[in-house]
């Protein structure tokens, strides 16, 4: 069943969510078909489509980390930044809760909510202007659909996460974070103004000098004061080609120390690492870089790689055009669908790791990782230099190098390794945490209200602040478990 936006329809949907269901969505109470139908009488003409069909609150109660499972009320594809507007207020005067669902890459939940409305930020879509340094983008854009229209005018996003097919409202909820944030910070920092939907019901614009409160309770406030709508973003100047370098190292210690230089000199445009599997079963470390360059100029491979300490003959150099390689994940993306390990369960672990404690930290759980506790998913580790990082809700380490820490575990659909996962996931969490960590909280982590407490110290009573001015009735993202 969906309903398009006139009142009559919206209505006759009503009463059928009523007769199948038979649920007062005020009071959380079975009733009768004319009571549950009362309910949507106020509810005005939209430009997009309401669904409470079955097939897609089905649809909509999953996310990617396919671990935890909440069904929808109903789910709005709006039509326009008005729609948004008109079902936060509709979900507000009857008390439900509301979620904006990007690409639904969270991995426990935190996009999920159990009977209210999920917004579908996808049909907001439309790239709206792109000039010699920002684009202003809808929220439901796709950061490959932005790159690829920005590459037509010789530009590009500071920062793109390793996967791309992930919308700009998204990634901007959480933080946003790729190989080149050592020179540009996250992807809220490259953020020059937001619209933005609050709690309460209002439209909103935001930036460091407009409504500059609330600019940083959206930026990487994982959806509790506002739901993104529209957002102008800083552009750089593209590369044509990248010069991709595979450096293989035996020892952590002789990576990171590697990984601090290149990123000190800023030798190279991208800076990441791995943990990979070696052939003896055991493990070797992986450095990733790459250095952009548009021909006739070329890099000069032999001053990039001066002084580095990697194995000598295992290096692996190609070129590539700077959007394929912006794009390297999707062969891997598409044979992971193929094969079914896409839709398998995702117990993921992103931890912020203090750059004086990674080589302790990780080489103590890489001593007992096997291929079978990460489910063959890559492990990666990268660092970022914090004096680029500047919202205060994106939570790191209070030092000048941290590393991000992420074993992106594919599971088994079984209940007692996925269960094990999970336990393991909260035992790094701690260890990190008691040596001045944080996690990137797009993973799955069991969390405390306690534990959100902790996390956001000592920006905490910012946070419930803006809470309390901008989401009042608390409708806003409940599977993030903050409030």
């Amino acid at each position: 069943m969906k309903h398009n936006a006139s009142r009559r329809q919206v209505l006759q949907g009503a009463i059928a969510i009523a007769i199948v269901v038979g649920f007062d969505l005020v009071n959380r109470e079975w009733v009768t078909s004319a009571s549950a139908a009362s309910e949507f009488e106020s509810l005005p003409p939209l430009d997009g489509i309401l669904y409470t069909d079955a097939t897609t609150r089905n649809a909509a109660a999953d996310d990617f980390g396919h671990l935890v499972r909440r069904y929808p009320t109903a789910l709005l594809k709006p039509g326009s930044v008005e729609d948004v507007v008109r079902i936060v207020r509709f979900a507000r005067s009857h008390k439900l809760k509301v979620a904006a669902r990007g690409q639904a890459h969270s991995t426990y939940g935190q996009s999920l909510l159990e009977a209210g409305i999920v917004i579908d930020m996808g049909t907001l879509n439309t790239i709206h202007s792109i000039d010699t340094q920002r684009a202003e983008v809808d929220a439901g854009v796709l950061w490959s659909q932005l790159l690829q229209a920005s590459l037509e005018e010789q530009l590009t996003p500071p920062v793109l996460t390793d996967y791309i097919e992930l919308s700009v409202g998204g990634t901007l909820a959480v933080g946003g974070i790729g190989g080149r944030s050592h020179r540009y910070g996250v992807q809220v920092d490259n953020v020059l103004s937001l619209q933005v939907v609050t709690g309460a019901g209002n439209l909103e614009t935001c930036s460091r000098e407009q409504n500059r409160d609330l600019f940083e309770a959206v930026l990487a406030g994982l959806g509790q004061c506002g739901i993104i709508v529209r957002a102008t973003v800083r552009l750089v100047s593209a590369a044509q080609n990248a010069r991709v370098f595979l450096l293989f190292y035996n020892e952590l210690a002789a990576l990171t120390r590697d990984q601090r230089l290149l990123i000190a000199q800023k030798r190279f445009d991208y800076v990441e690492g791995q943990v990979v599997p070696d052939d003896s079963g055991g493990w070797r470390y992986l450095l990733e870089a790459a250095s952009f360059y548009t021909p006739p100029n070329e890099p000069d491979n032999a001053s990039l790689l001066a002084g580095l300490s990697y194995n000598q003959g295992t290096q692996q150099i190609e070129d590539k055009s700077y959007f394929d390689f912006a794009n390297r994940l999707a062969p891997t993306v598409a044979f992971l669908k193929e094969n079914g390990a896409w839709f398998y369960p995702h117990p993921w672990l992103n931890l912020f790791v203090p750059g004086t404690a990674v080589d302790r930290f990780v080489g103590e759980i890489v001593s007992d990782l096997t291929l079978a506790d990460t489910g063959q998913g890559p492990v990666l580790l990268y660092p970022v230099a914090t004096d680029r990082l500047k919202l205060p809700l994106f939570r790191v380490p209070n030092e000048e190098i941290v590393f991000l820490f992420s074993i992106l575990r594919t599971a088994p659909p079984d209940a007692s390794a996925i269960a094990s996962m999970l336990a393991d996931n909260r035992t790094f969490f701690e260890r990190n945490r008691d040596s001045g960590g944080y996690r990137y909280p797009i993973d799955a982590v069991p969390f405390s209200q306690a534990d959100w407490k902790q996390h956001f110290h000592p920006v905490w009573g910012r946070l419930v602040s803006a809470k309390r001015r901008y989401d009042p009735d608390n409708l806003l993202t409940p599977g993030q478990g903050i409030f």
